[in-house]
């Protein structure tokens, strides 16, 4: 009995002590410092903190599955940043489709909103490459589940409305986000997002060089990429040169013959890509009477000879399998070119990509998403340039779409934004974004007129410096 009495006296102290100390532990604060908060996420870790004026800047590396079908077969490391302002803001989840900066940056929706935002390194673009890499895990629906994992989260922390968004590549990614994962956001906004439906139909682009601009321009553009090809001997001779100046190789190309011509021609592109109408007066009026140094300054400046060597294409592998596998390539005509100086044309994807990686189009994937889009699209806002080439074949709406806009920006490039559109698409696109997140004020959802972005423009953090690619 006094056994039976003294084991039950130690079974109450024991109770009694797990009680306290589960009382003491349900007792401890919750972290609150935002670092503190980020880095209690499983497979969060902290590469650096960055200081600037109103926000926290954090550079992360989130754990992620290889194959987000098959979770307990590997993982990597993808890089993100988040751009802290407050909890109690919106945030915008960023995608350029590419590497992400590691620098402090602020995105157009970003600015709109005055909010928080997630930037997110796209997989298999170095460091956020699995290793070894398997290629066949490079789909945009696996992107798409890295966002929704990334999204889930963060949505704890940053529990209010959330609005993704990405420019050209990027908004190609924002789009198939949603696709995919149609209850995660709030609202989208893609800038500049091609969409290739059918790979192999790509009369829309010869249609759109055709009539960009106006003739002058046109044929001045013509004129110096026909001379490029007329003058091919030398001017591979002085290519010659500076490859060999700058330790430049062709092995993934083929043959610095093919290099060459794959950048002349992509000269006219790239300069309704990058440039405007006004820029016509830096092209050579008169090609055939121009120097060779002046027709190789002109393609050097806006086509980049050192893009299809070994050293420019690597960075890019990624892309081009993914153009080789799912999200298609325009090819276009040189009608003021005579066949005879044209000797491949436009090379497809296959040309920048190393020989051991394997590759097969799926045509059926974004005849997918544009349907989706056409039929399920809501609360999403695309916004092109009138006068930039990959707006040849955009997004568009049906009659399943809801709440959601295609505007064009005039005169515009491949950095065409909201603050571009005319006064009225402008204030109702800017209105639109404010409502999605949540922070549109009575006034502004009364009148559309009286939408402005809530932050005051920063000249570092929305500065819109580009990297001059003559990729989407």
């Amino acid at each position: 009995m006094r056994k039976a009495l003294r084991w039950l006296l130690a079974l109450t102290v024991l109770i009694g002590t797990l009680s306290t100390a589960g009382a003491a532990t349900a007792a401890q604060p919750e972290a609150t410092d935002i670092k503190d908060r980020l880095l209690s996420i499983p497979g969060m870790r902290l590469v650096e903190e960055k200081p600037y004026t109103g926000y926290r800047f954090f550079v992360l590396n989130y754990t992620q599955p290889i194959d987000h079908r098959r979770p307990s077969k590997g993982t990597f490391e993808q890089r993100i940043t988040v751009l802290h302002k407050d909890v109690s803001r919106p945030t915008v989840f960023y995608t350029g489709g590419y590497n992400v900066s590691t620098n402090p940056s602020r995105r157009e929706p970003t600015q709109i909103v005055d909010g928080n935002q997630v930037s997110m390194e796209y997989r298999f673009f170095t460091p956020s490459r699995p290793s070894p890499a398997d290629w066949t895990k490079l789909d945009i629906w696996q992107a798409a589940s890295d966002q929704h994992r990334i999204f889930k989260a963060l949505k704890p922390i940053y529990d209010k409305k959330w609005i993704s968004t990405g420019g050209s590549k990027g908004g190609m990614t924002a789009t198939y986000y949603e696709r995919f994962y149609p209850r995660d956001m709030d609202g989208v906004v893609a800038y500049v997002a091609p969409n290739d439906v059918v790979n192999k139909e790509d009369s829309a682009y010869d249609e759109f060089f055709a009539g960009v601009g106006t003739e002058e321009c046109r044929d001045r553009l013509n004129g110096v990429q026909r001379e490029a090809l007329v003058r091919r001997e030398p001017m591979e001779q002085k290519y010659a040169a500076y490859a060999a100046e700058n330790g430049y190789t062709f092995n993934t190309v083929g043959s610095l013959d093919k290099a060459y011509e794959a950048t002349v021609l992509d000269y006219v592109w790239g300069f309704w890509q990058y440039s405007l109408l006004s820029d016509c007066d830096t092209i050579p009026a008169d090609a055939k009477n121009a120097t060779d140094e002046e027709i190789w300054t002109s393609i050097d400046t806006i086509a980049g000879f050192s893009f299809y060597t070994d050293q420019g294409l690597e960075p890019y592998t990624p892309y081009y399998y993914q153009a080789g596998t799912q999200l298609g390539a325009p090819t276009i005509g040189f009608p003021h070119i005579e066949k005879k100086y044209i000797r491949y044309g436009y090379l497809p994807p296959r040309y920048f990509v190393p020989r051991d990686i394997e590759m097969r189009f799926q045509p059926g994937v974004m005849r997918d998403v544009d349907s989706w889009v056409r039929h399920n699209a809501h609360q999403m806002l695309f916004v092109y340039g009138e006068n930039d080439p990959w707006g040849a074949e955009p997004f568009r709406l049906g009659k399943g779409a809801r709440d959601s806009y295609v505007f064009t920006a005039p005169g515009a490039n491949h950095g065409a934004n909201v603050a571009g559109l005319v006064a009225d698409e402008k204030a109702l696109a800017t209105a639109k974004i404010l409502k999605w997140a949540g922070v549109a004020s009575a006034t502004v959802q009364s009148d559309p007129a009286a939408a402005k972005p809530l932050a005051k423009y920063d000249a570092k953090l929305d500065k819109r410096g580009a990297e001059r690619t003559l990729r989407p």
